[in-house]
C-alpha cells in the first residue's frame, strides 16, 4: 500500500495582525482627580459600625464552622474557614492559636510555630496559648524554648488560681 500525502499544505500560522497604535510608551496623562472630597470622606467612615457588628458575625461563623470541621478531622478544611476568620480579624488570637493546633497536627511545625507565637504576642497572659507554643517549640526542635513558654504558661495559671495577678 502507498501512501501519499497532499500536496496542499495546511496553513497553521497565525495571520499578521497591524500594530496598535496604542503603545505603552505613547499613554496619555489621566486627567481625573481620584481623591475623594471631604463629605464623602465622612460617609464613609460612618458606615463602618454596621460593617464590623457584619464583620464579627461573619468570623464567629468562620470559626464555628472550623471547630465543627476540626472536630470531624477535616483538618485542611478548618484551617481554610480559620484563616479567613484571620483575614477578617487578624488581632483574634484564640484563631491563631486553633491554627497553630492544627498545623501540629498536619505536621506543618514552622507554621504553626508561627501562628502560636502570633496569638502569645496578641493575648500574652493566655495560658493556654503558651502551652500550644511550647508545643509547637517542642516539635521544632527547640526543648529550651518549650520549657520556657510551658513555664511561663504554669506561671500564669497559677497566678490566676491564687487570684493574685
Amino acid at each position: 500500500m502507498k501512501m501519499t500525502w497532499s500536496k496542499k499544505k495546511p496553513n497553521n500560522k497565525r495571520p499578521i495582525t497591524p500594530l496598535s497604535q496604542n503603545l505603552p510608551f505613547e499613554v496619555e496623562i489621566p486627567t481625573h482627580d481620584f481623591t475623594v472630597p471631604k463629605n464623602e470622606e465622612s460617609d464613609l467612615i460612618s458606615h463602618s459600625n454596621g460593617d464590623d457588628d457584619d464583620t464579627i458575625k461573619l468570623v464567629e461563623s468562620f470559626q464555628e464552622l472550623g471547630n465543627k470541621l476540626a472536630e470531624d478531622g477535616k483538618y485542611r478544611e478548618a484551617l481554610g474557614k480559620w484563616e479567613a476568620a484571620i483575614l477578617l480579624m487578624p488581632d483574634r488570637a484564640i484563631l491563631h492559636e486553633q491554627k497553630a493546633q492544627i498545623l501540629l497536627e498536619l505536621g506543618e511545625t514552622w507554621n504553626a510555630l508561627k501562628a502560636a507565637t502570633r496569638a502569645t504576642e496578641l493575648e500574652p497572659s493566655w495560658a493556654e496559648a503558651w502551652i500550644t507554643l511550647g508545643r509547637a517549640q517542642l516539635n521544632y526542635g527547640e526543648p529550651d524554648s518549650a520549657i520556657e513558654s510551658l513555664d511561663r504558661a504554669l506561671a500564669i495559671k497559677t497566678c490566676f488560681a491564687a487570684g493574685f495577678c
